[in-house]
């Protein structure tokens, strides 16, 4: 298989949203609006307006959260915190679980910029592009 072909089939698994999922796997805590006691989760991946979530806890559609995200910092322990909205469940028979799909409601310009640190630093970086000989490539000095 030569390197085109690769090339083309890489590009059907290509992420084509608006804002591209990252896989993570961070731990987290979270409160909701009915409930003040803290219950805690795994974020399976995240986006800049949302995260993929699991619990063990059954919660409702349209529920509001309260979220602290823990992450490895050097050698310490960072977070940030958002304010999220459930938008859909699925239940993980298998794994005695529950899958959530939230987005954003609020994120602080602190958090914001913690996340999408995150983000950049755990997504794959793009396949480099060899030029055409029909395209022209202008350097400004």
């Amino acid at each position: 298989m030569d390197l085109k072909n690769i090339i083309q089939r890489l590009k059907l698994f290509e992420n084509r949203r608006k804002y591209p999922r990252v896989l993570f796997d961070l731990p987290f805590e979270y409160r909701t609006q009915y409930n003040p006691r803290a219950r805690g989760g795994i974020v399976i991946d995240a986006s800049e307006i949302g995260f993929l979530i699991h619990s063990v806890d059954s919660m409702l559609i349209g529920t509001q959260l309260k979220i602290i995200v823990l992450y490895p910092w050097e050698y310490t322990l960072g977070n940030f915190q958002v304010f999220a909205k459930i938008v859909w469940k699925k239940i993980d028979k298998r794994g005695g679980r529950y899958l959530y799909g939230l987005k954003f409601n609020g994120i602080l310009a602190e958090g914001y910029y913690k996340l999408g640190e995150l983000l950049r630093s755990n997504s794959e970086p793009p396949l480099p592009i060899k030029p055409n000989v029909e395209q022209k490539i202008f350097v400004r000095v």
